[in-house]
């Protein structure tokens, strides 16, 4: 795991998606982990700041539950306009490029992704989605984000899978 998530970081830099000169911050939410463990990673990778997009509320594993209709996360993921409360938000005014990672839920990025998107702010930042799955794809969920926030300069994604 750790050699691809290493060869994984490496792509993104010979991609031309390194923020040299730039200020740069790796922001992610992680129910599990593991996004978590991509994210510090690639902070170290481009010497960036990183920043933990928490909810107000943790998610503990009933509410992960996905098999469970009535599980916090899938009344969330079926509802396209909720926006779960953040524990804080955080300006990114000093930032350039900013690298958001989130694990992928039904093929989307889940609703707190969009929560911080609309309260930071990002219209004119260079943003690269990044995500975890155990085999879903990142298309549908950078798709779903660029028709969302047409203002962000967007740059292709990664998925890492497990």
């Amino acid at each position: 795991m750790n050699k691809l998530i290493s060869f994984i970081l490496t792509l993104f830099i010979i991609m031309g998606l390194s923020a040299q000169n730039k200020k740069t911050v790796v922001a992610y939410f992680s129910a599990s982990g593991v996004t978590e463990g991509v994210a510090k990673r690639l902070a170290k990778e481009h010497n960036a700041d990183i920043y933990t997009i928490e909810p107000a509320q943790k998610y503990t594993s009933d509410d992960l539950n996905w098999r469970n209709n009535k599980s916090r996360s899938s009344v969330e993921m079926k509802d396209s306009k909720a926006r779960p409360a953040l524990k804080e938000s955080k300006s990114l005014a000093q930032y350039d490029v900013i690298y958001i990672g989130y694990p992928i839920w039904w093929n989307l990025a889940p609703r707190i992704i969009n929560t911080f998107i609309e309260q930071a702010d990002m219209d004119g930042k260079t943003v690269i989605p990044f995500a975890t799955s155990g085999g879903s794809s990142i298309t549908q969920s950078v798709s779903d984000l660029k028709s969302l926030y047409p203002n962000i300069k967007w740059q292709s994604g990664m998925l890492i899978n497990r």
